[in-house]
């Protein structure tokens, strides 16, 4: 009896994941159509031309997923344009890229908004990043993405 007990646990905390209602993807290539509906047949909305960029999966149908992106746009996207690469977007303004996960530690180079980071590791607040030829840690909380 405790060994069904203990499956049936490991189950459902296994699978809560698998239904989870909103989560990251990132964009897979450097130019991906959002469509209007969940089909080939569907009209282009937008043409995003930044290879991982965050997205906000909200629903899904068949081989498309329906997404928003940082900027509130939604429409649908087919799977195989789709990543698990880890990155985000600033959603601050004048942002401080540090050399250790602190504060306290030295800041050596400022962050825009709406800037697309590559996120190396996260822990607790903080999430080590990549910009062009900088490399540090930032607070997660201004971040938007995959983290």
């Amino acid at each position: 009896m405790l060994k069904i007990f203990y499956i049936v646990f490991i189950f459902y905390f296994s699978s809560q994941n698998l239904f989870a209602s909103e989560y990251f993807l990132t964009l897979r290539n450097d130019k991906v159509n959002l469509r209007q509906g969940p089909s080939f047949e569907y009209p282009i909305k937008l043409f995003y031309k930044k290879k991982f960029l965050p997205v906000l999966i909200l629903d899904k149908f068949e081989n498309f997923r329906k997404i928003r992106d940082h900027e509130n746009n939604t429409g649908w996207i087919h799977i195989s344009q789709l990543s698990k690469k880890k990155s985000a977007i600033t959603i601050d303004d004048d942002q401080l890229i540090f050399n250790k996960p602190s504060i306290y530690s030295k800041p050596f180079a400022i962050l825009k908004k709406g800037r697309l980071c590559k996120i190396h590791k996260c822990k607790d607040e903080w999430c080590k990043i990549s910009v062009e030829k900088y490399k540090g840690w930032v607070k997660k909380d201004i971040l938007w993405g995959l983290l």
